[in-house]
């Protein structure tokens, strides 16, 4: 007798309600048939069948709440599938004599097949957990063509989807479906262009940046921050001390570093790494700002350690040696590790909006963008303001959307507001 238990798929879940029996007591089944549909807190997912059988004992009802690791229903696998062997072993050499391409032949008239990739208007066969794996990874699990039992998607389908774009087809496959044209390699030539060498800290981006969007679901989510008063601070400051012999003279920047670490003692989450093998998510006691910083080379990202116990002063000195020290090559490893947050302030150079790729492990990254004079109505009144976008992304597995806005709005206040941050000075 075979137990069909609920479990964790894959969501962190603790129990489910039963949506649906695809089946009923006395039914025959076979291996990966649906049998129930359940859904939990965030996704509806159908138990497949884990052996063939007939259907014994349905042990709850539509609409019961169950909890992980409890009896759904059994099968008695010792009966097997009513259909007679003779008919089986027929059915199987019918289908190992058939080609492929009379299967697709045969699929319903509104499948389409274009180039590897395949549209289907009819549910795809997968795990739960191979669900997880293309929904982490921002894949929709109906462009791939499965390659297991009855076209179903198998994990290694999803591995290869994410990897090149395209299910592990056989050749055979490909082949039978598409003789005329079979999609090339991209050539290449030289004539005419500069080669530039893909190598060093290019590629080394280019792998962390790949990591990164392969791992997190990332979110992103923008918003515009009044940044007049912070700049008439900033301008004060350095009237006070025009030498900058008292460090006065700090960059605005700076506060918003200093907004950023404070809005993260009100929301750890994102001052934080998931631990996907030990499954847990950590928070991190010190706050340590990385700076997404430009070079001749590329992105560097050198960070500014224990800004929780730092005043903007010395945020403002340590960020400008940083990133004189990023452009120049003279940073140490010790610079650059131990990053908890990031930020990228790109307004310098122009931008107005982004989607930022997150500092994998990290849980979230802000952009800050140009600041532009725009008139803006307060009250009734319209006044000319400094105006700035922000680009907020964070990893959808670790926070939600609302979070993450509650986020942003604490760090809005804080630079729409620059003295409040006199309230959290240690």
């Amino acid at each position: 007798m075979v137990e069909v238990k609920l479990h964790d798929i894959g969501e962190g879940m603790h129990e489910g309600e039963v949506i649906h029996f695809f089946v009923k007591a006395g039914d025959s089944v076979k291996v990966d048939q649906p049998l129930v549909e359940v859904q939990t807190d965030k996704v509806t997912a159908e138990l497949p069948s884990p052996a063939a059988g007939t259907i014994k004992d349905i042990k709850v009802k539509e609409g019961d709440v169950v909890t992980v690791g409890s009896v759904i229903l059994t099968i008695d696998a010792a009966s097997t599938s009513t259909t007679p062997s003779s008919q089986k072993e027929e059915e199987s050499a019918e289908s190992k004599e058939q080609p492929v391409v009379e299967k697709i032949v045969k699929a319903p008239s509104h499948t389409a097949f274009s180039g590897g990739i395949a549209t289907l208007n009819k549910r795809v066969l997968a795990a739960p957990y191979t669900r997880k794996i293309a929904r982490e990874n921002g894949v929709d699990i109906e462009q791939i063509i499965g390659t297991g039992p009855g076209g179903r998607v198998t994990d290694q389908d999803v591995y290869q989807f994410i990897e090149n774009g395209s299910a592990p087809f056989s050749e055979e496959k490909i082949e039978s479906a598409a003789p005329e044209k079979v999609s090339a390699a991209p050539s290449f030539t030289t004539k005419n262009a500069e080669e530039i060498p893909f190598k060093g800290r290019r590629k080394q981006i280019a792998k962390k940046m790949v990591q990164s969007l392969a791992t997190i679901p990332h979110v992103t989510h923008f918003e515009e921050i009044d940044v007049t008063a912070v700049m008439d601070l900033k301008k004060q400051l350095k009237a006070m001390d025009p030498d900058n012999k008292r460090g006065m003279n700090v960059s605005v920047a700076a506060f918003f570093v200093k907004a950023i670490q404070i809005a993260l003692k009100d929301f750890p989450i994102f001052n934080a790494k998931l631990d996907e093998e030990k499954e847990v998510i950590r928070l991190e006691k010190n706050v340590n700002i990385g700076i997404a910083t430009d070079s001749d080379e590329g992105l560097i990202v050198p960070v500014i350690s224990h800004v929780e116990q730092r005043n903007v002063r010395d945020i403002a000195h340590d960020m400008k040696d940083k990133i004189t020290r990023a452009k120049t090559n003279k940073l140490k490893g010790s610079d650059m590790t131990g990053g908890t947050f990031t930020i990228s302030n790109v307004g310098p150079l122009g931008s107005i909006a982004a989607t930022p790729i997150i500092n994998h492990p990290e849980v979230a990254l802000m952009a800050f963008h140009k600041t532009k004079k725009t008139p803006v109505v307060i009250g009734d009144e319209i006044v000319i303001r400094s105006m700035m976008n922000v680009s907020m992304s964070f990893d959808h597995r670790v926070a939600d959307g609302a979070t993450a806005v509650m986020f942003t709005n604490r760090v809005k206040e804080l630079i729409e507001n620059p003295y409040f941050m006199t309230l959290e000075l240690i």
